[in-house]
């Protein structure tokens, strides 16, 4: 299956979680014609994923003028290292000032491989068409602590086991699931579909499909997604 049958190739996509939220919103973007990333947290630098990156106040002009595709629009260089992003009600007023798909990272993990959000977590524009809730088939197996996970005590709390536990399909599928994990803050008129990142080899397909099981058991979502964004490849949907 393509990419953007699986996925989603319009409106405003916002991706959270862990374990591949920028690579997917990169391969999508590039999967299009025509399309923008942006972000309503902190950003990397993503100059290399796509054709052009403008630091700008008037984002909806700069996609206006635009002839180089997929466009980054970011509101500031906050650091050597990062963009910072813009205020989510910028990027729900973009959503409607644009006929453009809108690519969103909106949250942040630090290169874990599974999280859960904090607090002040999901910063999700309200007019968000589809969220995508991701993590990596990489931390199964692992022990719920802070070399794998983003904020394991959320993990933790989330899942209903102790920090230092093995994460377990089971875990993965709690929190992807959870209105205080993945599907957290989703506006009612959105689509959530959680994707399940880096299924890179045999030994990963089962677990990403266990997982996958338990979260229809768990959420009422259409489908599950299992991907190697890495290479922009869908495995399976299910």
């Amino acid at each position: 299956m393509e990419l953007t049958e699986a996925l989603p190739s319009d409106g405003l996509t916002c991706a959270v979680g862990a374990g591949g939220k920028k690579t997917t919103l990169y391969a999508l973007a590039n999967a299009l014609d025509r399309a923008v990333v942006t972000a309503t947290v902190r950003i990397p630098i993503f100059d290399p994923h796509v054709a052009r990156v403008a630091v700008t106040d008037d984002p909806a002009s700069a996609i206006e003028r635009n002839d180089e595709w997929p466009l980054g629009v970011v509101p500031e260089r906050e650091f050597e290292d990062r963009y910072r992003g813009y205020d989510r009600e910028v990027v729900a007023d973009l959503a409607r000032e644009t006929d453009a798909p809108l690519f969103v990272k909106a949250d942040g993990a630090r290169m874990r491989e599974f999280k859960a959000p904090d607090e002040r977590e999901p910063q999700l524009p309200r007019n968000a068409s589809t969220v995508l809730p991701i993590a990596s088939v990489h931390a199964v197996g692992k022990p719920l602590d802070d070399g794998v996970v983003h904020r394991p005590e959320r993990v933790a709390a989330v899942a209903g086991i102790e920090t230092g536990e093995e994460i377990t399909p089971e875990t993965v599928a709690a929190v992807l699931a959870s209105p205080e994990g993945g599907i957290k803050g989703v506006p009612e008129d959105a689509t959530a579909i959680p994707l399940l990142n880096k299924v890179d080899t045999d030994e990963d397909e089962p677990v990403a499909r266990e997982i996958a099981h338990e979260i229809h058991e768990r959420a009422d979502v259409e489908h599950v997604v299992l991907a190697r964004m890495a290479e922009s490849e869908v495995i399976d949907v299910i």
